[in-house]
């Protein structure tokens, strides 16, 4: 299966069951990420799990550990102007990466303490993991 078809799959879940999925991502938090692609400015959703800091919603470009970050990221890069579904609930969004320290690793071990795998991506790559914060419009 295409990650394009599995995503597919996972939104329409996710929708279904007002922000519930099952599979590998059962049981943690996961929101829907809406950019504009920074080269083709065509929509795109994706999936993403998700930690609260405050009012502030979090998410990590960890591509599973991969070497690279996933597209997702250069999106919200070029165009910071986001959507968010989480839950029931759609609203606008402005992303910010963290770069500061200790923040960014404060927020990336807070995820990794609701879902250890983010732990294996850490370790599975030399690049610094952007933690991205999603900040209500």
């Amino acid at each position: 299966m295409s990650p394009n078809n599995m995503n597919q799959g996972i939104i329409d879940e996710f929708r279904a069951n007002q922000g519930k999925v099952g599979g590998r991502f059962e049981g943690r938090t996961l929101l829907l990420l809406h950019t504009t692609g920074a080269k083709s400015h065509k929509p795109h959703i994706n999936p993403a799990a998700y930690i609260k800091d405050g009012d502030r919603y979090v998410v990590i470009a960890s591509m599973g550990g991969a070497p690279t970050n996933p597209a997702w990221y250069y999106n919200l890069v070029a165009n910071p102007s986001v959507t968010v579904e989480a839950g029931i609930e759609k609203f606008q969004a402005e992303a910010k990466v963290i770069k500061n320290e200790p923040e960014r690793t404060r927020l990336y071990d807070k995820m990794a303490e609701m879902m250890p795998t983010f732990n294996e991506y850490r370790q599975k790559t030399s690049r610094v993991i952007p933690v991205i914060v999603l900040e209500r419009k």
